[in-house]
């Protein structure tokens, strides 16, 4: 399709205010006699999936078998799909179709991204999360990696028919949580720690109050009183920050039976310890760790980092008087995420 036609179709507005039908029917009518026949299908599609929002990702979107899509510049689209990394055929023609599409989901989420600011994070109208990083950094090309947001939960059974857990699994899992025991969901980045929490999640009794600390939304319970606390980035005049540290010891006022934090990193570490030192047994955290050695060591580490003026030793001890196991997540052979151990803390 000519550029000039191909901009001044996206130029019209109120086609993104239709439904999909209604707008691929207009589409089809503003490009009849305009292009080939034989093209009208392919180029109506196209320009819709751009029109609405994914441009020729739309597709992977859709696909709810696939959880991330990373777009490395011009190169194929890889995708993670059913827990399996996968190169697809989608690919962008030019870098400035993929600038394109970046400037406008980032805008969509009122974010923005350029060389002097190379690297963004926003989150979409439809929940999911989008990290992009642009050349010099990135010297390969414009780098978009998009989390998407699962729209339904899912339940350890779910988990049991992905092969995640087996039954043994599920049932001591499920038995921790129903004990109120403390814990730490440990694995490298991809290895499905949110996923799992969200599940463990659907244990908790209907009588408990959950509070969710999380940096960006993630969590999503099915237990009937949990309310969410979300970080809040500085704005750009460097004011505002509102860190998941802050969040914690507001959770902590919020008359909580279980605190649980989307991810331990920084200076949180040592208030969810002082959470799950206080009364609010049965709290989880998720923590990026190889192992559940690694997990603790984290940790006691982060929790020095916040100025806690405590030892070592003495944070060694209150880590483990704090937290009752480690779930430790990895990726097998095939690259499916399984549950790896589930150990004691001692």
């Amino acid at each position: 399709m000519n550029r000039d036609l191909h901009e001044l179709v996206l130029e019209r507005d109120e086609l993104a205010e239709l439904d999909p039908a209604e707008r691929r029917l207009a589409l089809r009518e503003l490009l009849a006699g305009k292009v080939p026949p034989d093209e009208l299908g392919d180029q109506v599609a196209s320009l819709a999936d751009t029109i609405d929002g994914f441009g020729p990702l739309s597709g992977l979107m859709r696909d709810p078998l696939v959880t991330d899509v990373l777009v490395n510049g011009t190169d194929p689209v890889w995708v993670e799909r059913d827990g399996v990394l996968d190169r697809t055929a989608v690919r962008f023609r030019a870098t400035d179709d993929l600038r394109a599409l970046i400037e406008r989901l980032l805008a969509s989420a009122g974010a923005r991204v350029d060389s002097a600011r190379p690297v963004a994070d926003a989150r979409l109208v439809d929940g999911s999360r989008v990290h992009v990083v642009l050349p010099p950094v990135a010297p390969s090309g414009p780098l978009v990696s998009i989390r998407k947001f699962p729209p339904n939960r899912f339940g350890i059974e779910d988990l049991l028919r992905s092969g995640m857990l087996d039954e043994r699994q599920a049932a001591l899992l499920e038995a921790l949580v129903g004990d109120r025991r403390s814990l730490a969901i440990s694995g490298a980045t991809g290895t499905g720690k949110t996923t799992l929490l969200n599940a463990l999640l659907g244990a908790v009794p209907a009588t408990e109050r959950v509070v969710l600390v999380e940096e960006t939304p993630e969590l999503h319970p099915s237990c009937p009183h949990s309310v969410s606390l979300i970080a809040r980035p500085p704005n750009v005049e460097n004011s505002g920050e509102v860190d998941l540290a802050a969040l914690v010891r507001a959770a902590l006022r919020m008359r909580p039976d279980r605190i649980v934090v989307g991810e331990i990193r920084g200076d949180e570490a040592l208030a969810a310890l002082a959470a799950m030192s206080t009364g609010h047994e049965g709290s989880m955290v998720t923590v990026h760790a190889r192992s559940p050695d690694d997990a603790l060591e984290r940790f006691v580490t982060l929790s020095l980092q916040a100025g806690s003026g405590a030892s070592e030793a003495a944070l060694q001890r209150q880590v483990t008087r704090a937290l009752d196991v480690v779930v430790q997540l990895t990726r097998n052979g095939r690259g499916r995420r399984v549950v790896a151990s589930i150990e004691d803390v001692e």
